[in-house]
């Protein structure tokens, strides 16, 4: 089996994975206890009969489960979620209205938190059992097993409640509803200084958990055969930790990173209910609290897509990663 083949089986493959998703996911919310339209109706303070019903016809209630199956998986497909029960305006609105904060905030601490453990992780391994070793491993493992909420609050009693650095919350200051910025950097450094404390936050948080996968794999590659003849050989030892070394221990780092990029736009439902953060999670949690059932379907929908996709392009880079790996 070549690698066209090998790819089209798994296209077909990540199709039929999408279809049962949204299929499970319709049933997951059709089995959910409740009258959607109470939500809605109280909401938008209803009480009518005839308004109530207007609505159960606007959101496909009063139709029999095979019409809303199958509208259903025509919406997800086309991306069209439809209307929130709880505010009344299109999913697909809301999702853009927050997406960029989500991306700012989960891909830059994704991005730092992925760098900063895969380098200490490659220098830890190589000083293994020293006071940088050591001293590492003990501060990841304590980052990785606190709350991240925990690191957040504490973040924000130094450097926004005690120093006053970073502002306490939102995504953007609060004078730009009446003050705008007149430029880009204005705009920039703005954002900038409401997304530090946040981002440190999960980066902290995350860091170690990439640290000590990346030591422990190489670790294992160190002890190859290759690495010896290499040392012999006379080549730097920088060399052979990053051309040789990490090379051939990434492909459990691949698949982390995917997983990790694959929920990016999740958000941070944690951290961004701490720092009051309008993004993706935060909006998610508010769905939750108001039983906002589109926007938790569209969510849903959206966080395991990005997963799959995330998956199937790292079966991909294994092979350019690894040239052993053959695809028939």
């Amino acid at each position: 089996m070549g690698f066209k083949t090998y790819l089209a089986k798994k296209f077909v493959y990540l199709l039929i994975l999408i279809y049962f998703v949204i299929s499970l996911n319709f049933v997951i919310f059709m089995l959910m206890p409740g009258d959607p339209t109470a939500v809605f109706a109280g909401a938008a303070r209803l009480s009518d009969p005839v308004a109530l019903e207007a609505v159960r016809a606007r959101f496909h209630l009063n139709e029999s489960m095979w019409v809303r199956y199958v509208s259903y998986i025509s919406n997800m497909v086309t991306f069209y979620f439809g209307y929130s029960f709880y505010s009344g305006k299109l999913v697909s609105d809301g999702i853009g209205s927050r997406l960029a904060n989500t991306l700012a905030l989960v891909g830059l601490s994704t991005v730092l938190s992925i760098s900063l453990g895969t380098l200490l992780g490659v220098i830890a391994s190589a000083k293994r059992g020293k006071l940088f070793d050591t001293a590492n491993v003990t501060v990841s493992l304590m980052f990785f097993s606190v709350p991240s909420f925990w690191i957040g609050m504490l973040l924000l009693s130094i450097f926004s409640n005690w120093l006053g650095w970073f502002p306490n919350a939102g995504a953007i200051p609060r004078d730009w509803a009446y003050n705008p910025p007149v430029n880009v950097f204005q705009e920039l450094i703005g954002r900038l200084h409401h997304l530090f404390l946040p981002v440190l936050t999960l980066t902290l948080f995350q860091y170690g958990g990439y640290l000590l996968l990346t030591r422990a794999t190489m670790l294992e590659a160190l002890t190859e055969d290759y690495v010896v003849t290499a040392r012999a050989k006379g080549v730097r030892e920088r060399s052979i930790l990053y051309k040789h070394a990490l090379k051939n221990a990434s492909l459990p780092l691949i698949t982390n990173v995917a997983i990790s990029f694959g929920f990016i736009l999740s958000g941070a439902i944690i951290t961004e209910q701490v720092f009051t953060y309008q993004g993706l999670g935060f909006w998610l949690w508010q769905a939750i609290n108001t039983t906002d059932y589109p926007v938790l379907n569209a969510m849903f929908f959206i966080i395991a897509l990005c997963v799959i996709v995330a998956n199937f392009i790292s079966d991909l880079l294994y092979g350019v990663v690894d040239p052993r790996i053959r695809y028939g």
